[in-house]
């Protein structure tokens, strides 16, 4: 992979910060943003997000992302991560293999199919399986909580999106599958780690270079599934 260039932001970034009407606090945000070589990258490559870069890196790395196989992405706007997966699945519009969902709405990805509706709807899961046609080979999530600016809530909130998405994994993936959710140091719980150890052959997090030095984000990584146990067996 060809390091992230630094082309072009110049001019974007002077016409933006100069607004008076930033507190500091945007502006340095702004700042930032502007400058980030995977935010230029993104924009010059046809992807959504920086977040893509994200996908991408762990994807090269852990090769979770083959051709033919089936994906559901929750938490999909603005489709970078739908981008990645339906080109690394071989993903089309006549024979999908991507399907994502995520209640603000998003321009259409080739490839994939998404459905805007809340993930944490009742009806969710079953909508999502039945887009798919199949169970999928590979849960992604990318959720995170509306920050409220209090810290420990924010980090709360964002925590149960990734313990749900976990749960609906468990109950949906085929055998040999994977998972890979947006988690925080320090932030997974004992109990969802103990659990998805005891479901899949491989679980630890990951940290890819397009993931912030000075984030605490983090990714949580469950490999191999090994399949749900009968009425009555022992998990």
């Amino acid at each position: 992979m060809k390091k992230p260039g630094s082309a072009g932001a110049g001019r974007v970034l002077k016409t933006r910060v100069k607004k008076t009407k930033l507190k500091e606090s945007s502006r340095r945000w702004l700042e930032r943003h502007m400058n980030d070589p995977y935010v230029q990258r993104s924009k010059a490559e046809g992807y959504r997000s920086r977040a893509a870069y994200k996908l991408i890196e762990i994807d090269d790395k852990h090769h979770l992302l083959k051709p033919g196989a089936k994906v559901i992405d929750l938490g999909a706007a603005p489709g970078g991560w739908c981008q990645v997966a339906a080109e690394r699945t071989k993903s089309t519009d006549e024979h999908t293999h991507v399907v994502g969902i995520d209640y603000l709405g998003m321009d259409p990805v080739p490839g994939a199919v998404v459905l805007e509706m809340d993930f944490l709807d009742d009806d969710a899961p079953a909508r999502l399986v039945e887009a798919l046609g199949d169970a999928p080979d590979v849960v992604l999530s990318d959720m995170a909580a509306p920050t409220t600016g209090h810290r420990r809530t924010d980090h709360l909130r964002t925590m149960h999106l990734c313990e749900v998405a976990a749960d609906f994994a468990m109950s949906v993936l085929k055998p040999g599958g994977h998972f890979l959710a947006k988690t925080f140091q320090g932030g997974t719980e004992a109990a969802l780690l103990d659990e998805l150890k005891r479901s899949f052959r491989s679980v630890h997090h990951v940290k890819p270079p397009a993931s912030r030095d000075a984030s605490v984000e983090l990714y949580l990584l469950a490999k191999d599934f090994k399949g749900r146990s009968s009425p009555g067996e022992p998990a």
